[in-house]
């Protein structure tokens, strides 16, 4: 068996390294002990960590930026279970990409609550100002988080106070900033004086309570009560709680205004309730994409924009997003990179209506300048909360052949971000098992110029061709 000890600050840097170099000699996950700084020792003695091996090591950035931030989770079995993931992944890069997978899904739980922790220790630490101090002004706090996020959380109160001196004590350790971020192993708990802005936070915090909307189980979920105790304005709570129906009360008889005639249609689309039930067919999915609220681009967009065309077809075309005229009417491949799909397709012998057309992602992404709307390509989280919509259409179409318009299409159907054009005009196996043709998005032909627009336009025509033949096969 090996052991691999971390230390207690540089974490995850301490756990790639050694990863990198079991992975390098196929050191199974079950062979392998880690152990954080102070453990205690192995009962029958431990191996030490191989030389580097002869085999070569690959990890995505998404596999990387998730272990990072499950390192800082306190459950002892994190290094064990990336070093699994990391295994897996040299021989299946696509199933960190897959929710359903019970390693993934259980990565990403333990991510979701680490970042919970850090958004938590962002809110509620609150600094008491330190009588001692040099030029700049210095102050303390200390915080109980729930995992290990002390390195990961510290940074941000390094750019927020960048002009004070600092220190948060955690039972983790201590961080200190004074220009620098350092850290040191922890220390019995420190007695902070109370000063003037302990008083100046209740002020505010008190001002800010709204006595009509008291929802107490949903003050507790935000601000748990383990957190109290370290937080001036908790002891403000029960006598605002107490006071609430006197001042609803007088709320009531100061009388209010009537909400202005255009409110109703702002707020039409916030009053739509998302349903994320399983849908039983093709329209009922149409009709819950249309409310979807999974991603920010939801906000700007005009509207969902649905694939359309024949869902008995044995042929899928999945582009990007929608653009402008697609946002505008509701449907995809309306405007010039459509037009030009759709005569490409008639001139390679397949019917645009004997076809399923669709989006990787549904909602229109824009910079606004002036009265335009400047198409944005959907980032790498988008088009991943999307995939939930392309998944359904896929598995009511039932395809036999998918054509994947440019590199997110692609990435979005084989979860592969290697460039699109050592791929342009080869069959891939998509995330659920059939193929997929990769070529070009219409959209980039009209972007080229001259000999660059007319080669373009026939490796379009002649991958259009072939997903003809394959489709007459």
């Amino acid at each position: 068996m090996i052991r691999v000890d971390l230390p207690r600050f540089g974490r995850f840097g301490a756990w790639r390294d050694a990863a990198r170099q079991l992975a390098s000699n196929r050191v199974a996950p079950g062979d392998v002990t880690w152990a954080d700084e102070g453990g205690p020792a192995d009962l029958f003695g431990a191996d030490p960590l191989p030389p580097p091996g002869p085999h070569p090591v690959a990890a995505t950035k998404d596999f990387l930026d998730l272990a990072q931030t499950v390192a800082s989770h306190s459950g002892p079995e994190r290094w064990a279970l990336l070093y699994t993931a990391l295994i897996r992944l040299q021989d299946d890069r696509g199933f960190v990409t897959n929710p359903a997978d019970p390693l993934t899904d259980r990565l990403r739980r333990m991510a979701k609550s680490v970042r919970r922790d850090i958004h938590k220790m962002h809110a509620f630490v609150r600094f008491h100002e330190l009588p001692e101090g040099g030029p700049r002004r210095s102050f303390g706090a200390w915080f109980e988080p729930e995992h290990l996020i002390l390195e990961a959380a510290a940074p941000f109160f390094a750019r927020r106070f960048a002009d004070m001196d600092w220190l948060i004590a955690t039972p983790e350790g201590i961080a200190r900033f004074d220009g620098t971020i350092t850290y040191a192993p922890p220390a019995p708990r420190l007695d902070f004086p109370v000063d003037a802005s302990h008083t100046l936070w209740q002020t505010y915090f008190a001002n800010i309570f709204n006595p009509a909307r008291i929802k107490t189980n949903a003050m507790r979920s935000e601000m748990p009560r383990k957190y109290w105790k370290n937080l001036s304005e908790t002891a403000l709570i029960p006598e605002m709680l107490a006071d609430a129906p006197r001042r609803v009360q007088a709320m009531r008889e100061a009388g209010a205004t009537d909400a202005p005639a255009f409110a109703a249609r702002v707020t039409a689309r916030i009053r739509q309730i998302p349903d994320d039930r399983p849908p039983d067919t093709l329209e009922a999915a149409r009709d819950q994409a249309g409310r979807c609220t999974r991603c920010d681009l939801c906000h700007a967009a005009t509207q969902t924009v649905w694939g359309e065309g024949d869902p008995t077809a044995p042929l899928m075309i999945v582009g990007e997003a929608p653009g402008d005229q697609e946002d505008l009417q509701g449907r995809p491949f309306v405007g010039p990179a459509g037009q030009l799909l759709r005569q490409t397709m008639a001139g390679a012998g397949l019917d645009p209506a004997q076809a399923w057309m669709t989006n990787a992602v549904k909602h229109f992404k824009f910079t606004p300048r002036g009265k335009r709307r400047i198409h944005q390509n959907p980032g790498a989280g988008e088009i991943r909360q999307c995939k939930w919509w392309l998944d359904l259409e896929r598995s009511f179409v039932r395809p036999r052949l998918t054509l994947a318009l440019g590199a997110t299409a692609a990435f979005a159907l084989t979860g592969n971000r290697a460039p699109l054009t050592p791929r342009r005009g080869t069959l891939e196996t998509t995330l659920d098992g059939g193929p997929a043709l990769i070529t070009w998005h219409p959209s980039l032909i009209l972007r080229l110029d001259g000999q660059r627009a007319a080669e373009a336009r026939e490796q379009f025509a002649a991958d259009l061709s072939q997903a003809a033949r394959l489709m007459a096969a």
